[in-house]
């Protein structure tokens, strides 16, 4: 079963994509490499619950595993030793990250509450983007009835482009519904 993200990538983005930008090489096309989904966890450290729930809601959303990230260094003010958990991430590639980008982009992010799409300005400089998520209930996974809490997220989508243009160009062929500014 092949991924109709993917397809579209190969058959129309990259040609597209080599004629705007003028390369000689189809390599040379940016191609998403792999998307990181990570949550912190304040509250993990004294609540216990709140890690399993994470885990649970992260591994539906992505159709993956999550890690424990843990504490490097302890940190008094915030209660925390080392070696605590902090969060759950999960990275994506291949089949499993076109779907959930598809899902994301097709599903989770038409359902936020007076969207006029996302801020363009979440590229770090070398065509990698970022951006951050307020609830989980966008997500078609997850259920209304089976979350203890309403927590948010952060998602990177690592690129093999050079600038931000070459990123913005190849998010926005992939359906990434940017805001006009």
């Amino acid at each position: 079963m092949t991924n109709r993200l993917k397809e579209r990538y190969q058959k129309a983005i990259v040609p597209k994509l080599m004629t705007e930008f003028q390369y000689t090489n189809i390599h040379q096309v940016p191609k998403v490499v792999k998307v990181t989904v990570n949550r912190g966890l304040g509250e993990a450290s004294q609540n216990a619950k709140s890690l399993e729930s994470s885990l649970k809601e992260v591994g539906a959303i992505t159709g993956q595993k999550p890690v424990v990230t843990r504490a490097k260094k302890a940190i008094a003010g915030f209660k925390i030793r080392q070696g605590m958990p902090v969060g759950v991430m999960v990275t994506l590639r291949g089949e499993r990250m076109y779907s959930f980008l598809e899902r994301l982009i097709h599903l989770a992010l038409p359902r936020i509450r007076d969207f006029r799409g996302i801020n363009p300005k979440g590229f770090d400089g070398r065509g990698n983007y970022s951006l951050g998520l307020r609830e989980q209930l966008i997500f078609p996974e997850v259920e209304y009835d089976q979350i203890d809490q309403i927590r948010g997220m952060d998602i990177s989508i690592v690129t093999t482009a050079q600038t931000d243009a070459e990123g913005l160009a190849l998010l926005k062929e992939l359906g990434m519904p940017f805001r006009s500014s």
